[in-house]
């Protein structure tokens, strides 16, 4: 029964936010609340939320503080140049800012944490697409995806839990899977050349001056992605109407909004301030302190990297000395924590819903009914594939439970069967890391809610779009592995 429940209970949470029924933080709380009632663990459901929280709590600081930081950093103008250079390189070209994403995050994601790549990927390319009125969920499907291939370096998370699981050491897991991890980063970028060819398509090539001199007051613009076959419709401003095809792909219709409200430039108060990056007047750039905030954003990105003291604390310290230092006046730092406060409350209090979830989950013990129903129904005959097996498994389960609950419970299992039919546990951790180029973008990471939550993308839309190019991707890698016989 729990195990139904379990399957029910993530199903009805996706279905109502892809259908936009309700909004990801009421569904995060109340579905889990609900089915905790159904499954006659009511009365455990405090504990269950507190566990969750206090598990996530410390995510939640890390993510609010790190928006505060860097959102400080755009600013005081740390990312115009990179914003700058990009354009230039990428002469308004959709297509090569769409691949220019992919490379961006596919590097930044070095650090090893999902948060921060998105965070520093979207502020430097968010900009871009606005301006030119590119399609955000093809931004943010191609960051996750990206840094989904690149979360498998060993100090990025799962690596590290697969080898505490089974036993082994983390470098021999990692190393013999970089040819099939480098074949997943090829397909991330052949989907960018093919999902930018299609913004290509439907917007042309502007020249740079011609991207510059957009208007960024424009009245809203609808923009629907997604094709298959369908037309979509583009309702532009008075500056250039017309209509237009489809940029997406798989038949997936993605709406969302592309405008420029206009704000006052000294207030940054508004939500989508146009081509913000590109501002050489807003009041808050500070160019004399570049050098200094460059400096103190890459020695707080190696402190992170060296984990010389929790990333918490590292982004509440960085935090606070940036608003110091670049404001020193109270009134002007008070202005800049309130522009970012959206954001910040956006994400932090997604965070937390995913504490209800994940807590209900857990602690009702759905998650182990869910995972053993599904080591079981595996037939005997399966045992010398297990590691494909293994392979397969992990794309929709890294989806719809946590990489603890997959890795600590459900790998070790599925590494006992396989090793009963002479398959090596290090074949089975190998093929473990398959999936998370599509567990980038579960509603149980934390770090999904700061791509959207900055690129102003619902999430359902970036669901829809994503998760088919995402399952794509980690069974290219798989195919890949199974082809240079590493799994």
């Amino acid at each position: 029964m729990l195990t139904i429940l379990g399957f029910a209970m993530i199903a009805t949470f996706l279905v109502l936010i892809m259908l936009k029924k309700m909004s990801p933080i009421a569904a995060l709380v109340l579905i889990p609340a609900l089915f905790c009632v159904a499954v006659g663990q009511g009365a455990k459901l405090g504990d269950y939320v507190i566990d969750g929280v206090g598990n996530l709590a410390p995510t939640a600081a890390m993510l609010m503080f790190a928006i505060v930081y860097f959102g400080v950093m755009i600013d005081v103008g740390l990312f115009d140049p990179i914003v700058r250079g990009i354009l230039r390189f990428c002469k308004a070209d959709p297509m090569r800012i769409v691949v220019g994403t992919a490379v961006l995050a596919a590097i930044v994601s070095l650090d090893g944490d999902g948060s921060t790549t998105f965070m520093i990927t979207v502020s430097a390319m968010y900009p871009l697409y606005k301006r030119l009125k590119m399609s955000l969920v093809v931004m943010t499907g191609v960051a996750a995806t990206a840094n989904g291939v690149m979360n498998t370096l060993p100090w990025g998370g799962p690596t590290a839990r697969a080898a505490t699981a089974l036993k082994l050491d983390a470098g021999d897991i990692f190393v013999p899977m970089i040819p099939a991890l480098g074949v997943g980063l090829v397909a991330v970028l052949l989907l960018a050349v093919v999902l930018g060819r299609r913004e290509r398509k439907r917007l042309g090539m502007l020249t740079l001056d011609e991207a510059l001199a957009t208007d960024t007051t424009a009245e809203p613009e609808t923009v629907l992605v997604g094709a298959g076959g369908g037309s979509d419709r583009i309702r532009k401003n008075s500056g250039g109407a017309g209509t237009g095809t489809a940029a997406g792909a798989g038949g997936d219709a993605a709406e969302h909004p592309a405008t420029d409200k206009g704000a006052d430039k000294g207030t940054d108060t508004d939500e989508d301030e146009g081509f913000k990056g590109l501002d050489p007047n807003r009041a808050t750039l500070r160019p004399k302190l570049y050098w200094f905030n460059a400096g103190l954003t890459i020695a707080l990105l190696t402190a992170m990297i060296m984990e010389l003291m929790p990333i918490p604390v590292l982004f509440l310290l960085g935090a606070a000395l940036a608003l110091t230092v670049n404001f020193p006046h109270m009134p002007d730092q008070r202005a800049r924590i309130a522009a970012h406060a959206d954001n910040v409350l956006n994400v932090s209090g997604m965070v937390f819903a995913a504490a209800v979830f994940t807590g209900v989950l857990s602690g009702t013990g759905m998650v182990q009914h869910m995972a053993d129903w599904l080591v079981g129904a595996i037939p005997d005959g399966m045992g010398p594939h297990m590691a494909i097996v293994t392979g397969i498994l992990s794309i929709p389960l890294t989806y719809f439970m946590s990489n603890d609950g997959f890795y600590f419970g459900v790998v070790p299992v599925l590494a006992e069967a396989g090793a009963a039919h002479g398959v090596s546990p290090l074949e089975i951790a190998r093929a473990s890391l398959v999936g998370q180029p599509l567990h980038m973008s579960s509603p149980l990471v934390p770090a999904v809610y700061v791509l959207v939550g900055m690129a102003k993308v619902e999430f359902g839309d970036h669901t829809r779009f994503t998760v088919k190019w995402a399952a794509l991707t980690s069974l290219v890698v798989l195919c890949a592995g199974l082809l240079f016989g590493i799994i």
